[in-house]
């Protein structure tokens, strides 16, 4: 299928952008990488009256530490996440977690902000901004603000941006020291490149006795949208980090902090297994790191 008719503009400036969705709102749609709206537009899923291109924003592209966190740019193409330094040192959960979206080619094309802002709950980056705290910018004509990721989602495909509204920077928190923090991303897909069946970001951060000072699970594919395991990753604070425990936060999460709908590849139950799996599988590498040792495979 073809798309509906539609407007185009390509403005070159943040400003000239801004104003266009102040005069059209709901109208717009923005086109950045176009890996998801394309596809849907062809369906007719999506059918705007304006399509107001992005790719001639180039000062939204860039990725730079700051008060010794980082700071990216809605536009940055997500294969750049994948071969930056300052991704690597500051935010390896994120460096780790990027080779699973898609396809190189697709990669190339696919931007931060889009699929921040696309809130596919399949998707890897918003599971990624949680974990990591990440806090997003929001800019209109004249005046933005500031959402933290976790309460950037509200359902499916839904964020809390408004019509006149556009995300335009991704800022994450300097991260917890290395010497006792460790991280890991897994998720199953049918193929690789495929959307995976469920996927989990983790983090843990020891305490000077070796023990959990922190944990963080952060899920995909298993409800409207990111889903976090408060109650799980609370139940590690203060643990060694044994079998036992780590068991008893997987059990948790599964059956309690998640809603999986199930479709033509997994069944609700086969996707709270996976999860189970998936969690003691990542919280052993996390803890490994965090100890200063070699993951499992």
């Amino acid at each position: 299928m073809k798309p509906a008719p539609f407007e185009y503009l390509a403005p070159d400036s943040l400003d000239a952008t801004l104003d266009i969705l102040a005069r059209n709102g709901g109208e717009a749609k923005l086109l950045a990488g176009g890996q998801s709206l394309i596809p849907v537009m062809n369906f007719r899923l999506a059918q705007p009256a304006l399509l107001v291109d992005l790719n001639r924003l180039r000062d939204l592209d860039y990725v730079r530490r700051e008060d010794g966190g980082l700071r990216i740019g809605a536009m940055t193409r997500q294969r750049k996440l994948e071969r930056d330094p300052l991704i690597a040192e500051l935010a390896p959960l994120l460096r780790e977690a990027v080779p699973f979206i898609a396809h190189p080619q697709i990669r190339n094309r696919g931007t931060v902000g889009g699929s921040l802002a696309h809130a596919d709950p399949a998707a890897e980056l918003p599971v990624v901004a949680v974990a990591l705290d990440a806090r997003l910018r929001l800019r209109r004509s004249g005046g933005e603000r500031w959402v933290d990721a976790r309460d950037f989602f509200c359902g499916l495909f839904t964020t809390v941006l408004e019509p006149d509204e556009m995300l335009v920077e991704v800022a994450l928190p300097p991260p917890p020291p290395s010497s006792r923090t460790g991280w890991a991303f897994l998720e199953v897909a049918r193929r690789h490149g495929d959307y995976a069946q469920v996927g989990i970001a983790a983090r843990v951060s020891l305490d000077e006795a070796g023990r959990c000072r922190e944990a963080r699970m952060v899920y995909l594919s298993v409800g409207d949208g990111p889903v976090e395991a408060r109650e799980a990753a609370r139940m590690l604070q203060g643990s060694d980090l044994s079998g036992e425990a780590i068991a008893a936060a997987a059990d948790k999460a599964s059956r309690d902090e998640m809603d999986p709908l199930g479709d033509i590849h997994a069944t609700a139950d086969f996707k709270r297994h996976l999860a189970r799996v998936l969690t003691g599988r990542a919280l052993r590498r996390a803890f490994a790191r965090a100890k200063g040792e070699a993951p499992p495979q």
